[in-house]
């Protein structure tokens, strides 16, 4: 059980982290659009998109892929980069609900590019052989989900929030939000080591 809880606690801790924003916003500009009465969708996204960040650990600790951790660390904003411009672009409009496969695909596409993000570090914490590596993964899997949901239920209660108290509109709320997402990432990719080469 200890070992459970330490696998959980490292992913519970690498999605909170204040200091590793990124995931955070990847999830802010992926629910953005969406309402409580949409939670079965929103469950299946971040669900989605946990799977391809476990696949990609999955792979990069069995040596199936690597990438080189400045590509993968450039191309995290622009995974962000390019969920919030498609909500921005597409706030307030009714073929959302027809966009869900296309979201669903990106979605787990950028869970890949994630993890593959936090593969090195998860590679130098992991003991023993091959064999031992699985279930420490999954744990950690769990943990990410679970702190996934925290960050969810957060942004959903807060939209709900400005829009019933604040009379925000579900089409500005996606707006401003998606914004606010753009100009944060921005920056980030701005100043990726990946242009001083």
């Amino acid at each position: 059980m200890s070992e459970f809880l330490t696998y959980f606690n490292i992913g519970l801790h690498h999605v909170l982290d204040i200091n590793a924003y990124d995931h955070v916003l990847f999830l802010i500009a992926l629910v953005t659009p969406y309402a409580f009465k949409d939670w079965k969708r929103v469950f299946i996204l971040v669900s989605l998109f946990t799977i391809g960040h476990t696949l990609a650990l999955i792979l990069s600790v069995y040596g199936v892929v690597y990438i080189k951790p400045g590509l993968v660390e450039f191309l995290i904003p622009i995974t962000i980069l390019i969920t919030a411009f498609f909500h921005l672009f597409t706030a307030g409009k009714s073929g959302k609900q027809e966009s869900i496969t296309f979201v669903a695909l990106v979605t787990v596409f950028f869970g890949i590019i994630h993890g593959l993000g936090f593969s090195n570090y998860f590679k130098t914490i992991l003991p023993g052989s091959a064999s031992d590596k699985l279930i420490p993964l999954l744990e950690f899997a769990v943990g990410i989900e679970v702190a996934q949901i925290i960050i969810v239920l957060t942004v959903l209660i807060l939209s709900y929030i400005v829009q019933t108290f604040f009379r925000f509109s579900k089409r500005d709320w996606s707006l401003v939000i998606s914004a606010f997402v753009i100009g944060v990432v921005l920056p980030m990719i701005i100043n990726s080591e990946i242009w001083n080469r």
